[in-house]
């Protein structure tokens, strides 16, 4: 079994990660002993490039390096690659809030992958899942901002949906899977 290491604060994430990528013969291994840099930028893809550019330098190993946000349509894109900024200061209520009286509830999630392989070299993988946000928090799984995002073609939100059928259509769930097939057959 090929083994990647990912370098996240989030254990959800590994979660997502470990039951995606195991489909296609890959173990995740949550990387410790070193904290991503996150830097503010207006794009994710910068945001993962850096991040990736630095542990090029330091580990040795396969390492994927994720970054996402939530981009709102009536918000012009905020909280986008600010989401986990936001989340922290005003959490879902004040997600909510933002958007009282509002018809629009359009939003997508993004999700860009870095991948960095052992000489250094870096690829990105992107995923997107369209949806809405909802009216008020709903469901207890997931994390972030999954309580308030209804993922296209469903009535439920992400927090709503176990973890295998989030991680079916998830936007981490679209780039992983990118990932996976370019790694599986480079």
């Amino acid at each position: 079994m090929n083994r990647v290491y990912f370098l996240t604060g989030n254990v959800n994430k590994v979660k997502e990660a470990s039951v995606i990528l195991r489909e296609y013969g890959i173990k995740v291994m949550k990387l410790s002993g070193i904290k991503k840099l996150e830097i503010q930028a207006d794009s994710l893809e910068e945001i993962a490039l850096t991040a990736a550019r630095l542990v090029k330098n330091i580990v040795e190993n396969p390492v994927i390096i994720e970054d996402d946000g939530i981009f709102i349509e009536a918000l012009n894109g905020f909280p986008g690659p600010y989401s986990a900024y936001v989340y922290k200061k005003i959490g879902l209520p004040g997600i909510l809030k933002l958007l009282t009286g509002i018809e629009n509830r359009k939003a997508y999630f993004k999700s860009v992958i870095a991948y960095v392989d052992p000489r250094g070299n870096i690829e990105l993988f992107t995923g997107v899942v369209y949806g809405v946000i909802s009216y008020s928090i709903r469901g207890v799984r997931g994390f972030g901002y999954d309580p308030i995002f209804i993922p296209e073609g469903f009535s439920r939100t992400f927090a709503e949906l176990t973890i295998r059928e989030k991680c079916k259509i998830s936007h981490r769930a679209r780039a992983l899977n990118k990932f996976a097939k370019w790694f599986k057959n480079r």
